[in-house]
């Protein structure tokens, strides 16, 4: 493949508005992701699986939250076919209604003493809907800052997409906190609702938000003077397959964030016998300091490279796992709430920090909002089951929380791998990212690709 002439240089302020719009789109979209699984750790076993134990109601309900993730693969050929083809700004609305859609929905939903089976299989369609949508937000939104952005702070500008996902889970975490206090009779008939029903509010400020968004001049370049590319998965797959395969790899690192806020939650209230309410204040506090980490960590990135701050996170989230889990089995609250904010809110923010450049960078314009779609979400496939893995090797016994952390830390390995004999990127021009010599074979860059 050809390397592509040299791109255009962005238009001053056109970064900051990307990055704005990809902070505020994701903080709503994710916000109506994550109330899901707050709600599957704390109350849906009980209303669509009442007639099995609680342990199996809950590992019922959290294999609903992963069920989301199964969607996520296929929404990712079809977003992303569309992105690459027709332009990033499509997709980013239309996720956003989608999920708007989707998470209203829920909320409406009866319960399985009002219509019995039928109940926990529309819970599972609706969440089929936000996984389809969240298979293209983060790809589209991370597209759009990197290509906006300047060639050295690329990592600073995408990383506002993982910060408004911060800020969607800390949204999703304190609309439940006053909720969480109810009687439990009124959570569990119309308190747990709430929070999906306010997804309307969502929709309507997204909506505003993005159709005023400008299409990337990057990808305006490369559909210039050519038909657009009526397969780019086509091109994807011929070459870009290792690429794609380093990204699911590497994107098995969420499953951090899955442990942490779904597994680690249900299992501190359900197993651990901890309060609903400082559980859920650990979550938003770590979300807190992980806002402001998170934009360093990406400055750092841009000056010192992607692959030792990567590294870095994922190494130490494999070691905090095992702290963090045995803080809850100690029930010692002010441990859980300071190796839960070092873990989730300093740590793991390294990597979130990294990835939307990191993975975005292995790929052309052509191709890159599919190669990011796909192998993202086929990555966070893996992480969306590692709740109801972890509920599964964890048993009735609390005690079995090494397991799951071992489980974790092996996790981490797989994207330290993946991570470490991936391409470094931090100086290669954005005109030049994933440009390959014609003789080079499968799986080595070109010498302007290797920064």
């Amino acid at each position: 493949m050809a390397a592509h002439p040299a791109g255009p240089t962005p238009t001053p302020g056109k970064p900051r508005k990307a990055a704005l719009a990809a902070w505020i789109g994701s903080a709503l979209e994710y916000y109506d992701f994550f109330i899901y699984g707050t709600a599957a750790a704390l109350v849906f076993g009980k209303i669509f699986f009442p007639t099995s134990s609680p342990a199996t109601g809950t590992l019922l309900a959290l294999a609903t939250f992963g069920v989301g993730y199964l969607a996520r693969p296929v929404g990712a050929v079809v977003l992303g076919h569309v992105g690459d083809r027709f332009g990033r700004k499509r997709v980013l609305v239309f996720t956003l209604l989608l999920m708007g859609f989707s998470t209203f929905l829920i909320g409406c939903l009866p319960t399985y003493d009002d219509i019995g089976v039928a109940a926990p299989v529309l819970l599972v369609i609706t969440r089929l809907l936000q996984g389809l949508s969240a298979a293209g937000e983060q790809a589209g939104a991370n597209s759009m800052s990197l290509e906006h952005a300047p060639d050295d702070r690329r990592a600073y500008y995408t990383s506002f997409t993982l910060s408004g996902t911060q800020a969607g889970q800390i949204l999703a975490t304190a609309v439940f906190l006053p909720i969480a206090v109810l009687p439990q009779e009124d959570l569990l008939s119309w308190g747990w609702r709430l929070p999906f029903w306010l997804s309307a509010i969502v929709v309507v400020v997204g909506f505003v938000i993005r159709r005023k968004l400008d299409e990337t001049p990057v990808f305006e370049q490369e559909i210039a003077g050519r038909a657009p590319t009526k397969l780019p998965i086509t091109i994807l797959f011929r070459d870009h397959w290792a690429d794609v395969l380093r990204v699911v790899a590497a994107a098995v690192i969420a499953s951090v964030s899955t442990i942490f806020t779904v597994y680690a939650l249900s299992y501190a209230v359900n197993s651990a016998g901890l309060d609903r309410t400082p559980m859920l204040w650990v979550g938003v506090l770590a979300n807190v300091v992980a806002l402001a980490a998170i934009p360093l960590w990406a400055r750092l990135a841009d000056r010192v490279g992607r692959k030792p701050v990567f590294i870095g996170g994922s190494l130490g989230c494999a070691v905090l796992m095992f702290a963090y889990l045995g803080a809850i089995s100690s029930a010692d609250y002010t441990l859980v709430f300071l190796v839960g904010i070092l873990l989730f809110g300093v740590v793991y923010s390294a990597t979130n920090a990294v990835w939307p450049s990191f993975y975005g960078e292995m790929f052309t314009a052509e191709v890159r909002l599919s190669g990011m779609a796909i192998g993202t979400q086929i990555g966070f496939a893996v992480a969306g089951f590692t709740p109801s893995i972890a509920a599964a090797i964890a048993g009735d016994k609390s005690a079995n929380w090494v397991g799951v952390a071992v489980f974790t830390a092996v996790l981490c390995l797989v994207n330290v791998v993946a991570v470490a004999t991936g391409r470094e990127t931090y100086r290669t021009p954005t005109a030049e990212l994933g440009v390959r010599a014609p003789s080079a074979p499968a799986g080595v860059a070109s010498r302007g690709a290797e920064g």
